[in-house]
């Protein structure tokens, strides 16, 4: 049997050890392990497309100690990521579940590579975001995928979810950050050159027989990876646009999945458990309106698969969410376009524009309110607090979880604005505009892009306080002479110096001046790229009641798992990476208990059977 089938080819009752509801990256690792393991699996999907958010992004995997951290920082060590994790966390997350990443992470990613054609490689330099705090990194803890050919899945390739249009080039061709080097300096650099020369080539060849291009980089060759190595074992199985009606409590024995598809129906019975995979609350209409009142849903580039329907069957078992976290989830500033087809294009301005020299951001005051060189996540709060509110300590010290409804959020900085001069712009680009600064008539007419030929006139157009502008310009371009930002201290810690530009030779790598005509701006909101809360789950994920005691046989990884971080950002991929691990903790357990003897003589209590009749 094909991996990829239809509900219709199932039998009523059909067995298997194993059921993850979620395609993403988190669901599909928890698919393959179950499957390397030897284990019957069915993975449910309630898309069109399986990498949910993972697929998006630059699948970035941050675990500490495995066996590819030695070949670039040999001297780190799991206890020192513990002592990390300990300053930046605290108490907003279990300890022991940090532990249990820790303790298993290394033998998570061993066991993927050893047995499936997932690989990873070490990040020369790719530092913790919280880099002030003991106990951090510069590199070593973040692995990124090896680029993957995409041919390979044959028609399983139309079942990687793309990635955002505005991160290809060339009509869907996917670039990474060494690409984008290489692209940019094709004309000073021979080797460059080449590598340009070559992958454009390919991608010209690959648009002969495909929608996109075929060369799987970031987020999509983890996806297309998991998907390859899933489809070579012929005990998993693969439900697209299927919906979950209900779970059915396990009790002692096996748990039932009812499921629908094109007006088809059916149950299936998961021996040893049902892992929750499906993202997370993000596109749930009742839980953004408790835990990110004010945020619109416009706003949030995730995947559209995370409705959280999931996480509400499993609250019906009893479950409930984590506690304590910084927030409710992870953000990062994004710029809002209309695209051709009328849908909205939310692009994340991580790392090649907000933190480069010629960059500043202001609010609708015209004053600077944030560090522009800090994370995505610790940006994307600043935003959302009152923008007259003075700040005292480091970040992770004077920010605060997301208030509840009513209270007054914001204040001056949504929107925020990001502006450069033109020599910024020629350099970095800014958001969905290129570098190079060609091609900015489309987004001057559709007013994403700003323009005025003085800081005067681009606050008339924005709407914003000209004297404020101006004067943070003003002192913007005396730090820039100076390399020290007395207000927010921007370019002092290792990360913030690594996302900003050493070779524009300046006293400070995210300190340029803002001289030359004419301005740009953009408008940025606070965009949630994943939810932090979750379910409260043990240290083997599974899925705890309201008495603190495990759900039997119900599993949560991924988002649908309360994050391990307690809503702190603390490096690259701390999203994917405890996502990978808690999946191999859950199959491995899952599998372990569908192994045991099932107790088919306990009666159907009458609460359950009457849901399967309602269902049904």
């Amino acid at each position: 049997m094909s991996l990829n089938i239809r509900l219709e080819d199932l039998t009523e009752q059909a067995d298997y050890d194993v059921v993850v509801i979620g395609a993403g990256g988190a669901g599909l690792a928890a698919a393959l392990y179950a499957a390397i393991a030897g284990a019957k699996v069915l993975l449910v999907e309630r898309t069109a497309y399986v990498g949910g958010t993972t697929a998006l992004s630059a699948g970035t995997t941050w675990v500490p100690g495995t066996h590819h951290a030695a070949k670039v920082n040999p001297a780190d060590t799991l206890d020192q990521a513990a002592r990390y994790l300990d300053n930046a966390i605290g108490e907003r997350a279990p300890l022991a579940l940090r532990q249990a990443f820790l303790d298993h992470g290394p033998a998570a990613v061993k066991q993927i590579e050893d047995h499936s054609e997932v690989k990873y490689r070490p990040c020369p330099k790719h530092p913790d975001y919280i880099s002030e705090l003991g106990g951090s990194t510069l590199s070593g803890r973040a692995l990124e995928p090896l680029p993957f050919d995409g041919r390979r899945l044959g028609e399983l390739f139309k079942l990687v979810r793309p990635p955002i249009p505005e991160f290809t080039v060339l009509g869907g061709m996917m670039v990474d950050r060494s690409d984008i080097n290489h692209l940019l300096a094709m004309t000073r650099s021979l080797a460059s050159l080449k590598h340009a020369l070559k992958i454009v080539g390919r991608h010209f060849k690959d648009r002969l027989s495909h929608p996109r291009g075929t060369r799987l980089v970031m987020g999509n060759a983890l996806v297309a990876r998991l998907l390859y190595s899933l489809s070579q074992h012929p005990n998993a199985a693969l439900l697209l646009n299927t919906e979950v009606l209900d779970i059915l409590p396990a009790e002692d024995g096996a748990a039932t999945v009812l499921l629908a598809q094109d007006g088809q129906r059916r149950s299936v019975q998961a021996k040893g458990g049902v892992i929750l995979a499906s993202g997370g609350f993000n596109r749930d209409p009742l839980l953004r309106q408790q835990m990110l009142p004010g945020v619109d849903p416009q706003w949030c580039p995730a995947a559209p698969g995370h409705t959280g329907a999931a996480q509400a069957l499993a609250r019906k078992l009893g479950a409930r969410h984590g506690q304590g976290g910084l927030s409710h989830a992870f953000w990062a500033p994004v710029s809002l376009r209309q695209r051709a087809d009328g849908s909205t294009a939310a692009f994340p301005h991580f790392v090649m524009d907000r933190a480069k020299p010629g960059m500043i951001t202001v609010n609708q005051a015209g004053q600077r309110f944030v560090n522009e060189s800090t994370s995505y996540h610790l940006f994307g709060l600043a935003m959302q607090e009152q923008a007259d509110q003075s700040f005292a300590g480091p970040p992770q010290e004077r920010l605060h979880p997301l208030g509840g409804p009513g209270e007054a959020r914001g204040g001056g900085n949504i929107p925020a604005y990001l502006i450069c001069d033109a020599e910024a712009l020629r350099k970095y680009g800014l958001g969905m505009v290129r570098p190079g600064g060609k091609g900015l008539a489309p987004f001057l007419a559709d007013g994403y892009l700003t323009e005025a030929p003085t800081l005067e006139a681009l606050a008339e157009k924005l709407g914003i306080a000209a004297a404020g502008l101006v004067d943070s310009v003003a002192r913007m371009n005396r730090y820039a002479e100076t390399g020290e930002d007395p207000e927010f201290q921007r370019g002092v810690t290792a990360y913030q110096q690594n996302i900003g530009d050493p070779a524009w030779g300046g006293k400070n790598p995210n300190l340029g001046p803002l001289r030359q005509a004419p301005f740009y701006a953009v408008r940025l909101y606070p965009g949630d790229i994943g939810a932090a809360t979750g379910l409260a789950t043990d240290a083997q994920a599974r899925v705890l009641g309201e008495n603190g005691q495990p759900i039997p046989g119900l599993y949560a990884v991924g988002n649908d798992m309360h994050s391990i971080m307690g809503g702190v950002y603390t490096g690259p991929g701390i999203t994917i990476g405890p996502g990978l691990v808690f999946a191999y903790l859950a199959a491995r357990h899952a599998v372990a208990r569908a192994a045991r003897p099932i107790q088919h003589s306990h009666p159907m209590s009458p609460g359950t059977e009457a849901r399967m009749q309602t269902t049904h």
